[in-house]
């Protein structure tokens, strides 16, 4: 059964370039706005005891979104179903009175929560306690740091044990040792089959909290599914905006050169199996080819493959100048060669890449021809960072 479905939602705002406009607006029945589409179209539903992520840019639409959920903010259009209590976390210090103390505050939202009086003073020495906040919570919030107002929410919404927890970016405010106890009880809530909807930059706690996630882009639902692979595929993005002003890559552009004493037929990648690949797992060995056409008689060869990121962007090179067991010639004019290299345990998390293959002069610094390889994709998997390395764990007792 569904615990949160949202259809053909959509957010306008109305925007006014003066104050007076929407004086003049009421008065004169005629639109001095203009409409800004912030969420435009968004549908999903999650179901009971699960987890949602929501990720994206700034400016995506988030934590309007969140905003939605939680009936802080109305839709312009489509409707939100929601089953259950709902207790929010959203931005720093909202449903509080800040000249009320911090014991007061407690009985405040947990009232707008639905907690009848006697349930709050059972709860009231737990949230305390799990707030860390001692003496302060018989002082105004007023007085209270981000920290500590984070503290005091997240133990309110939390200790209610809703049915629904909407949790927004306001965890990265708090102290290591805190978070810590946040995501312990994120855990437990998950443990107790309740259903969570979380908004976060840090794209580790979507993977690990989280069992599906939306990726938001310009008010739009750009991907939604499992956590893991949608935020894979968001990380590719994001690493790819850092180079997307450099020339794209044409695999179909061949070089006229005035030195044609051999040409690149194709550049590929293989798997071990021998079949020709376009997407592997991380931490794959592969084969890179690539075939070669001999143009002049006693030709000596080196060769070289490289990992592209883009026209300007070499991640990795290997060359064959100084190795010695590789065959270099002399070759002669009509030969078709095949040079194969075993790339052991291909160390991308995420992105997408162009092999290089070439082939130079008996130096290895003029290089007649290269050729760029497909497009590889790198398949989405959890993990934090844009590299993953083979490693073995051991765990002994001194």
């Amino acid at each position: 059964m569904y615990s949160i479905s949202v259809e053909n939602l959509h957010k306008d705002f109305r925007i006014y370039n003066r104050p007076q406009d929407r004086l003049l607006e009421l008065l004169l029945r005629q639109p001095r706005h203009k409409l800004f589409h912030v969420l435009q179209d968004i549908s999903f539903s999650v179901m009971e005891g699960r987890s949602l992520g929501i990720i994206g840019d700034n400016g995506a639409g988030k934590s309007t979104l969140m905003k939605l959920l939680v009936g802080t903010l109305q839709p312009t259009s489509g409707s939100i179903r929601i089953k259950g209590q709902v207790a929010a976390l959203l931005e720093l210090g909202a449903g509080f009175h800040p000249e009320f103390t911090g014991r007061r505050n407690i009985y405040l939202n947990a009232a707008l929560l639905g907690v009848p009086d006697a349930n709050i003073a059972e709860m009231e020495r737990e949230i305390i306690e799990f707030s860390e906040l001692g003496d302060f919570i018989d002082r105004p919030v007023k007085t209270y740091s981000s920290g500590m107002y984070v503290r005091l929410a997240f133990s309110i919404a939390t200790m209610v044990r809703p049915d629904v927890l909407v949790i927004d970016e306001a965890l990265s405010v708090g102290d290591i040792a805190f978070q810590k106890k946040c995501v312990e009880r994120m855990n437990e809530f998950r443990k107790q089959n309740k259903t969570m909807i979380f908004c976060s930059h840090s794209m580790y706690h979507v993977q690990e909290l989280c069992d599906t996630a939306i990726w938001l882009e310009k008010g739009r639902i750009r991907e939604i599914g499992e956590s893991h692979h949608v935020v894979g595929n968001y990380e590719a993005f994001c690493n790819s905006r850092s180079v997307e002003h450099h020339e794209p890559l044409d695999i179909n552009a061949v070089e006229d050169r005035k030195i044609k004493d051999c040409r690149v037929i194709h550049t590929m990648v293989r798997s071990l199996d021998g079949e020709e690949i376009q997407e592997i797992e991380p931490l794959t060995d592969v084969i890179m080819e690539t075939k070669i056409e001999i143009l002049a008689d006693n030709l000596v060869c080196n060769f070289g493959f490289a990992i592209m990121r883009n026209l300007s962007e070499i991640m990795s090179a290997y060359l064959t100048t100084d190795l010695d067991d590789v065959p270099k010639g002399p070759f002669m004019k009509g030969e078709i060669l095949t040079v194969r290299s075993r790339l052991n345990a291909v160390s991308m998390r995420v992105g997408e890449f162009h092999v290089l293959g070439g082939v130079a002069d008996a130096s290895g610094l003029l290089w007649y021809e290269t050729k760029l390889s497909n497009l590889i994709r790198i398949k989405s998997n959890k993990g934090v960072g844009s590299v993953v390395m083979r490693v073995h764990w051991s765990v002994a007792r001194d």
